[in-house]
């Protein structure tokens, strides 16, 4: 398999994944700014919605929308920690992936955009610091967003909230987030999908 990723994006989801899954894989980097790959193919040919991740399969076929990409890669590897198979508890780590992709990884986009001004842009990051304090309620007590095992929703939040600092939106006063930050960084596959994509650990 090969993951076409951008340092940092959400791409790191599924690089996280793959190394908690234990699966074999090649990285591709792409440049999002021109849309090309590491060997100079435009991105566009390879996925036309112009943004990671992409999966490509052993044969050849092509899966988008990361948290999908994670969903697969838990099953294709068999790991029911990362994604349980059947039951509520299953249903929790993707309610927490709709979640994630809905209400916090959207709400990050009016927030990197340049066109954006400051005033429009305090207005949300108000409203996503909400979501996030929610979030933070939610962790009180546990490790991980579902107890005490880490699953694909973990590493998606974690990678979403990491996006903070380049927006200026300060996440410090929510405590359990905080933890739950440094509990996934501290994973070995989390730091090996970091020093891979060059990310500071």
């Amino acid at each position: 398999m090969k993951l076409y990723f951008s340092p940092g994006a959400c791409s790191l989801t599924p690089h996280i994944i793959l190394r908690e899954a234990g699966l074999d894989f090649r990285l591709q980097k792409v440049d999002t700014g021109n849309h090309t790959t590491g060997d100079g193919v435009d991105f566009y040919s390879i996925n036309p919605k112009g943004y990671v991740p992409v999966l490509e399969l052993d044969d050849n076929q092509l899966l988008t929308e990361g948290s999908i990409i994670a969903q697969y890669l838990a099953e294709r590897a068999g790991k029911t920690d990362l994604l349980p198979a059947t039951g509520m508890a299953r249903y929790r780590v993707l309610e927490w992936q709709n979640y994630i992709t809905s209400e916090l990884h959207k709400s990050f986009a009016p927030l990197f955009d340049a066109a954006m001004n400051a005033e429009v842009k305090a207005v949300f990051s108000a409203r996503l610091h909400k979501k996030f304090s929610w979030v933070d309620s939610k962790l009180a007590g546990l490790s991980y967003l579902t107890g005490e095992v880490f699953t694909v929703a973990d590493a998606y939040l974690f990678v979403v909230t990491g996006w903070a600092k380049y927006v200026n939106l300060d996440l410090s006063d929510l405590p359990n987030l905080q933890k739950f930050i440094a509990t996934v960084k501290a994973r070995p596959a989390v730091k090996a999908a970091m020093q891979a994509e060059g990310l500071p650990a």
